[in-house]
Order: structure tokens, then sequence, then C-alpha cells
């Protein structure tokens, strides 16, 4: 059986808004250590955000996005009997964070010859619309998901 899950290191609220989940993506946004570098970014972007026509508040927006990228449920891999089995499992909640968020980056890293903080100012707002990259890899796992719903019953 696994062990519990360690007390993890929640991040604090963030300098301007005092959110934790905008400190979480920065976190996520930051390479090689550069936290500043990053917290412009992030804040570049949530200014473009505030400053467009369809976008309101930048928080709640993201929030949005965050709740529309995450994943319900995702394939693991199980091995039964000699046979791999692509089981679908719920996910967790911190999974589900996790993932929305790494998803959001990659979409907005994606973009070439784009600023980041536009690049990811795009991003939020296609997925606070329920379109993007993000959304499309959430719709892929749930298809996933869905399709291998027959082993189900090796959940563990």
């Amino acid at each position: 059986m696994r062990r519990p899950v360690k007390k993890r290191n929640i991040p604090g609220p963030d300098v301007k808004f005092g959110d934790e989940m905008v400190e979480k993506l920065i976190n996520y946004v930051m390479l090689r250590g550069q936290k500043e570098t990053a917290r412009k970014v992030v804040y570049a972007a949530f200014e473009v955000i505030k400053n467009d026509k369809e976008g309101g508040d930048p928080v709640e927006v993201f929030k949005t996005a965050m709740q529309n990228a995450g994943p319900l449920m995702e394939v693991r891999s199980r091995r039964v009997g000699g046979a791999n089995y692509q089981v679908p499992r719920e996910v967790r909640p911190e999974r589900r964070t996790s993932l929305a968020l790494r998803w959001i980056i990659s979409g907005a890293r994606g973009q070439k010859g784009v600023p980041m903080f536009k690049a990811l100012a795009a991003e939020i707002l296609l997925a606070a619309k329920n379109e993007g990259n993000a959304v499309k890899k959430r719709d892929d796992v749930h298809k996933m998901a869905e399709a291998n719903r027959a082993f189900a019953h090796f959940a563990w």
C-alpha cells in the first residue's frame, strides 16, 4: 500500500493580488530560479487580461481558466497478468491544478515569435472560454479515459 502524501510546501500569497494560485503560476513560469522575471511576465499578462475587452478581473479569469483546463479523469498504466492496461482514474485536486498550470504554460511557450506575457495572457483567456491548447489537452485526456472505461474494474 502506498504511504500517505507528505505535508507539502504551499507557497504563500503573491505580493500584488494576495492569491496563492497566482504565486503557484509564477513558480511554474519561472526558469532557472529567475523569480522576479517570472513575476514580471505574469503581472504583465494579467495587465493584458485586465485591458482586454472580454477580460475582467484577471484573477477571476485565471481561476476560470484553471477550472476549465484541469482534467477530472485520466488514465494510469496498470499491469495485470502480463498485460498493461490503461485504467481510468479520478484526478486528485492537487494534480488537477498542477496539470492545468503545466498545460497552460506549455501552450503559451509553444507560441513562437510572441512575447511570453502576451502568449500567457492569450492562453489564459482562451482557457477561460473553453478553447486553446490546454483545454484541447484536457479533452484528449478525457477521451482517452472514456475509451478505456472497459478497464475501470482494474482500478486499485
